[in-house]
């Protein structure tokens, strides 16, 4: 099985321009909103960009690879020392609806751990598809990244554990 086929996907409709869809994805000042708490700049070819999660203290380097405007994204994601891959596709349906579609992929496990890291990366792409069609769509900023692992939950590991082994 290569690389490609090992992949998470998520897609969803944002009742959008395609420029206002693939401009929150390239300024960290809007993707802010939906995603990560802080970038250290917009995405271009090749610079390499910080992105971080105050809340789990947590970074990570991103570098672009190709940027098509109001086409496609795709980066590099350094989450440790191998990237994976990033792809962001935009569609647009009409002038204020555009379907995006994120490909994740590049995974060099196998088994129950690929399977795991799958599911946690179609989940986490499904909640910012999510939490940018709140922001774009309506003005809201869900927290959706924040809360899929509340802070809170560190005193409750165990318990958790516990439940998902029973």
């Amino acid at each position: 099985m290569d690389n490609k086929s090992k992949c998470s996907e998520a897609q969803m409709l944002i009742r959008k321009s395609v420029n206002e869809v693939y401009n929150a994805f390239i300024d960290p000042m809007l993707t802010k909103n939906f995603w990560f708490t802080k970038g250290s700049g917009k995405l271009e070819i090749k610079k390499e960009i910080v992105w971080t999660w105050d809340m789990y203290n947590f970074s990570a380097k991103v570098i672009a690879t190709q940027i098509i405007p109001d086409k496609k994204i795709e980066f590099d994601w350094f989450t440790n020392d191998k990237p994976t891959f990033v792809t962001i596709d935009f569609i647009e349906l009409n002038l204020n609806a555009t379907f995006v579609s994120i490909i994740h992929h590049g995974f060099d496990k196998t088994g129950d751990e690929l399977i795991e890291i799958l599911k946690d990366s179609t989940g986490g792409f499904t909640l910012v598809l999510a939490g940018l069609k709140a922001y774009l769509e309506h003005g809201i900023n869900l927290n959706l990244v924040a809360d899929k692992y509340p802070i809170e939950l560190t005193n409750h590991e165990e318990e958790l554990k516990n439940r998902s082994s029973s």
